[in-house]
């Protein structure tokens, strides 16, 4: 089934009126605003961390021993990606579908304008600014010299042309609760992290990358394809969650969305502080449906995570296909 063009429509004008405040509910604790924003990103900053040149923040996190450590996890051998399969088809949260196109019998391009909703692709620390302009670490970009440049001198995706080798866990939120998939709006919140960590019998922790399923291709497989981001509507991560991803060192983080719950009045909350005050690269659109089945059947929530983005100087991030490995 398939929603139409005017239920999204009525979806985003509900969101862009404000219709839930999904920011501020919830009761004690659960309250953020933006002046507990302003205060986070001094209190709870990773600028200036790891020495005012660094351009990778919380990849430093992953050293060699966590690196052995990860290593260490593959012991069935079973491997799965996390990548949806391309999108060629245009739809409302695919408007920039990826395109194939074929010269001949052994050539063929590809294109694909991958920030948004629908691929599957890591962000780096030079894709989002603060209201100041600054990027991770102070980094200020001037747009005319990034333009004239053909990328950004710092920050960009080409510092991780080495690679990603480090300790993954699944965090299941939908197998929690009993679910197929969250209803798009479900906000996420520490409390349901934790219980999935005492269910799962893993702690996320310092070096980590940790993957958060909402079941959004699940619910797009029943409902239909439907905006998410900022301007859509979104399970995802409540604001109240930023201080526990400082508190646990995670070195990155993904989901199977756009990571933040919308609509909010505080829209990308967790997706935006996580670049650019935490220093977390993010997988955006991940497909963790082949992985929560294959975890299930492991009986465990812990994998070698492996990613290799192009090696494309200045950019602002890559399309990706993480694997994990059992």
């Amino acid at each position: 089934m398939q929603r139409t063009t005017a239920v999204a429509a009525v979806i985003v004008a509900a969101a862009l009126a404000g219709t839930r405040s999904t920011s501020q509910e919830g009761g004690a604790g659960r309250v953020v605003t933006e002046a507990d924003l302003d205060r986070w990103r001094t209190e709870l900053s990773n600028w200036g961390r790891w020495g005012p040149d660094d351009e990778i923040g919380t990849i430093n996190l992953i050293t060699p021993a966590t690196r052995r450590a990860a290593a260490a996890l593959v012991r069935a051998g079973v491997s799965v990606s996390l990548a949806r399969d391309v999108l060629k088809e245009e739809a409302v949260d695919n408007p920039r579908p990826f395109v194939h196109t074929m010269h001949g019998v052994g050539s063929d391009t590809f294109a694909v304008r991958y920030h948004g909703w629908a691929h599957t692709h890591l962000d780096a620390l030079a894709h989002v600014d603060d209201a100041e302009g600054r990027m991770y670490n102070g980094y200020r970009p001037d747009e005319a010299a990034v333009l004239e440049a053909g990328g950004h001198a710092r920050n960009s995706i080409h510092n991780l042309k080495d690679g990603i080798f480090t300790r993954g866990i699944l965090m299941d939120i939908p197998r929690l609760k009993g679910l197929p998939y969250l209803e798009p709006e479900t906000p996420i919140y520490v409390e349901d992290l934790e219980a999935w960590e005492a269910r799962a019998g893993v702690r996320a922790g310092a070096g980590d990358a940790v993957f958060i399923r909402t079941g959004r291709w699940a619910a797009r497989e029943v409902l239909g394809p439907f905006i998410i981001g900022r301007i859509g509507t979104a399970a995802g991560l409540h604001a109240s969650v930023i201080p526990w991803l400082k508190e646990r060192d995670i070195a990155l983080l993904g989901s199977d969305g756009a990571l933040s719950v919308a609509p909010s009045d505080l829209p990308g909350a967790a997706h935006d502080f996580a670049l650019v005050h935490l220093g977390i690269h993010l997988f955006d659109n991940a497909d963790l449906e082949a992985l929560g089945e294959t975890a299930a059947g492991q009986g465990r929530w812990e994998f070698l995570l492996t990613a290799a983005p192009l090696a494309v100087w200045g950019g602002t991030g890559s399309p990706i296909n993480p694997i994990a490995t059992f």
